[in-house]
C-alpha cells in the first residue's frame, strides 16, 4: 500500500484518508457506506474517532465473494466468514479495530451507526433505506479507526423525500410489512405458500419496491441466498 491512513499525524484531519481506505475496500468489492465521528453514547470504544460502515459494492459484489474460498470449503456462514477475513485484514492495514453485525450478543447497534452516518434513514415501512442501496441495505462490518479522518456531508434528506408514489407501503402481498409494521409470523407463512416463492427466489418484494433499491444492481441469486437463511432462522 502507497498511503495508509496511519500515515496521517494524529488528530489531523486529510480528505485524501478516506479515498485511500476507499479504494482498498473496493478490491474486495467493498463500500463506505457511511462514516461518522462517534460519541460516548454511540456504543464505540473511546479510543475510535472514526467509524467506517462497510457494505456491498454493487454491481460485481457476489459474483466476487461467491469465488472465493469460504464458498467452496462447504463449511457454515460463508459470507460472515468472508467478512472477518476481509475486513479484519483491512483493520490491520490501517491500524483499526473490525466490527460485525453478527458478532455477539451482545451486538454491536449498526441500525444506531448507520441512523448516525446520515446516509441511511428509517423507510415509511420501518425498514432502513440507504441513499446508495435503498432498502437492500445491508453491512458486513465497521473499521473502528483511532484517526480522526475529514468526512463528506451526508445528503440533506433521505431518497423517500423524493419518491411521490412510496410503492414499498402497498408491495407486499400478505400486507406483512407496511405502515403498520413488520408481520414476522404471516411473512414466513407466506414464504411457504407458491405465491411466496417470487419473494423466496428474487428477494422481498417491498425491498425490491423501492426505486433506489432497483437502480442497486443486486443480483436476484444474492437475493434468494440471504432469503433461505433468513426463512429457515
Amino acid at each position: 500500500m502507497s498511503e495508509s491512513i496511519r500515515d496521517t499525524e494524529p488528530g489531523t484531519e486529510r480528505a485524501a484518508a478516506l479515498a485511500v481506505l476507499e479504494a482498498e475496500a473496493l478490491k474486495h468489492r467493498l463500500a463506505n457506506f457511511g462514516a461518522f465521528h462517534p460519541r460516548p453514547e454511540d456504543g464505540v470504544a473511546l479510543a475510535c474517532r472514526t467509524l467506517v460502515l462497510l457494505g456491498p459494492h454493487e454491481p460485481g459484489f457476489w459474483p466476487h465473494v461467491t469465488a472465493q474460498p469460504e464458498f467452496s470449503d462447504r463449511r457454515p456462514d460463508p459470507l460472515d466468514r468472508w467478512s472477518r477475513r476481509v475486513i479484519g485484514a483491512l483493520a490491520r492495514a490501517f491500524g483499526a479495530e473490525p466490527l460485525f453485525p453478527f458478532s455477539g450478543p451482545p451486538y454491536h447497534p449498526f441500525q444506531r451507526w448507520a441512523l448516525r452516518s446520515g446516509r441511511a434513514w428509517l423507510s415509511p415501512v420501518g425498514l432502513l433505506v440507504h441513499e446508495r442501496a435503498g432498502l437492500m441495505l445491508s453491512y458486513r462490518g465497521a473499521l473502528a479507526l483511532p484517526e480522526r479522518i475529514e468526512l463528506p456531508h451526508p445528503p440533506l434528506e433521505p431518497p423517500c423525500s423524493a419518491c411521490a408514489t412510496r410503492p414499498c407501503l402497498s408491495a407486499c402481498p400478505v400486507g406483512a410489512l407496511g405502515v403498520e409494521g413488520y408481520d414476522v409470523p404471516a411473512c414466513h407463512s407466506f414464504l411457504d405458500t407458491q405465491a411466496g416463492a417470487e419473494c423466496m427466489e428474487r428477494g422481498c418484494a417491498v425491498r425490491r419496491a423501492c426505486p433506489v433499491s432497483a437502480s442497486y444492481g443486486r443480483r436476484e441469486d444474492q437475493s434468494a441466498w440471504h432469503m433461505r437463511r433468513f426463512h429457515r432462522a
